[in-house]
């Protein structure tokens, strides 16, 4: 019988003073603070794998993370103990341990985004890291109705970044919604799976559409065109935010935000 056993976390950390999750020689990152952490807890080094890289500036209420490990602790330690380590932008949730098979990444059915927009004729001080501003005001119905043309199985090439090492651009989205709280529009977005920059993408070509500089369907005219140059401005990173993934139940994730299909047992695709 192995003597290692797999440990999930699920972490939460305002992404921006970091280059992103990605270890990099050159830049601080997410996973080096977490991976430093737990390796004072284990008393081993610890490498952990996500369920979503983000990007610079990108942040997070819900991303998944694995490590083995042949130190034994309670969920609580590694949860207490990686925090008393971790500096306060980061902070581990909850943490349990899991079957050797499941994986952050391979296990997850479905990943939830979020954007967020600060929607007012002046710039926030409070949401200058943590949404984009648009000072223009935002038509939300105008976009709900433009983001019902990408629900589904699709090709997004026209939504990838140019550096996407992905091996195949179709993905399937499962839901949109947006909603707009004063002057914050919220869009949350639910897929299989993501392509580099695909929310950011959606974003800024829905925002184009808001302004009324686009009608609602130009966005299906995008998405079958297959080109990245004809869809809307990449939206800034600091609205991002990394907000759920779901697992089969036997792994005993926490189960959170669930798109309403997939709650149901009836995807999309």
């Amino acid at each position: 019988m192995s003597d290692v056993q797999r440990v999930a976390l699920g972490l939460e950390y305002d992404g921006s003073r970091y280059s992103g999750w990605q270890v990099q020689s050159h830049a601080d990152s997410v996973q080096a603070r977490v991976e430093a952490a737990l390796a004072r807890i284990a008393d081993h080094p610890v490498s952990v794998a996500c369920a979503g890289r983000t990007d610079a500036g990108v942040h997070a209420l819900g991303q998944v993370v694995h490590f083995d490990t042949r130190a034994r602790r309670p969920g609580h330690a590694w949860m207490l103990g990686g925090n008393t380590w971790l500096p306060g932008d980061i902070s581990i949730a909850w943490a349990r341990p899991v079957a050797p098979e499941f994986h952050a990444r391979f296990s997850a059915r479905w990943r939830r985004y979020r954007y967020v927009i600060f929607n007012r004729r002046s710039r926030s001080g409070p949401y200058r890291a943590r949404a984009c501003w648009s000072h223009r005001r935002l038509d939300v119905e105008a976009m709900r109705r433009a983001s019902r043309h990408l629900l589904g199985r699709h090709d997004f090439s026209s939504f990838r970044a140019a550096a996407c090492q992905a091996r195949s651009p179709t993905r399937c989205i499962h839901a949109i919604t947006l909603q707009r709280r004063g002057p914050v529009v919220v869009m949350d977005v639910w897929a299989d799976g993501f392509l580099h920059h695909m929310v950011r993408n959606v974003a800024g070509t829905l925002m184009t559409v808001g302004r009324h500089e686009r009608g609602p369907s130009w966005v299906a005219d995008v998405l079958s065109a297959r080109d990245r140059r004809l869809a809307g401005i990449t939206a800034p990173a600091q609205g991002l935010y990394f907000l759920a993934v779901g697992y089969p139940a036997r792994f005993g994730v926490p189960p959170v935000g669930a798109p309403p299909a997939v709650a149901d047992g009836l995807p999309v695709c």
